[in-house]
């Protein structure tokens, strides 16, 4: 997480914000109140006091991941510094690790909060894509909405399927390695599908595109 720097230092409701993640990602979002408040050193009245409740916190949490999400997307599509910024990402992605188990944990939650989540971070998506189209990074797309939500599809689930249940504890420990091992297995791929398509040509598009505006009966 950004504010895990060594040396920063960190406010009192900056330290409750990273061990509320910390407890959340190794957890689950139904991990007590007073186990956050033990991990940071406080009261769990002084959270509240805080974020106002439990959701406020959640929500506080929330917004700094996908924030921090955000970010390190856009500096990857920056044509400038770009592949600077994913070579730095790449060689500490250990780093990212918490952030990373948060999302997940927050998404396999399910329910209307998990859904809120998934709109919010599609909808980042979207706007980093369009700045990044804007920036002549990525190509622009006939269904911009729709593009965002299937990468979001795309690379949330087959991590979903490497974590655990949502009330089974996940060690902060191992998942960096866990991660690393991971991103490795797939990034070269994945950059590769995206940069040089996986089709020739675009006549499978095309057809279904006829076929979706021809008439039923056609």
């Amino acid at each position: 997480m950004r504010s895990t720097v060594a040396g920063e230092d960190l406010t009192t409701r900056a330290r409750i914000r990273d061990a509320a993640i910390r407890c959340i990602a190794a957890y689950g979002v139904g991990v007590p109140l007073r186990t956050i408040a033990a991990e940071c050193g406080v009261s769990a009245s002084l959270i509240v006091h805080h974020f106002g409740s439990r959701a406020g916190l959640k929500e506080h949490c929330d917004r700094y991941v996908l924030d921090g999400i955000r970010q390190a997307k856009s500096a990857v599509l920056d044509p400038q510094a770009g592949p600077a910024a994913l070579n730095d990402q790449m060689e500490h992605i250990e780093n990212y690790a918490t952030m990373v188990a948060y999302l997940f944990r927050t998404l396999r939650a399910g329910g209307a909060p998990a859904a809120d989540f998934l709109d919010r971070l599609v909808a980042d998506t979207e706007a980093y894509l369009e700045e990044a189209v804007a920036a002549g990074t990525v190509r622009p797309s006939r269904f911009p909405s729709e593009r965002a939500r299937a990468l979001i599809s795309f690379s949330v689930g087959a991590v979903l399927m490497d974590l655990p249940g949502p009330d089974e504890y996940l060690d902060l420990e191992t998942f960096p390695a866990r991660l690393r091992s991971y991103t490795e297995r797939l990034m070269l791929p994945m950059l590769e599908l995206y940069t040089e398509p996986l089709l020739t040509d675009s006549t499978l598009l095309e057809a279904f595109l006829a076929a979706r505006k021809a008439p039923p009966d056609s």
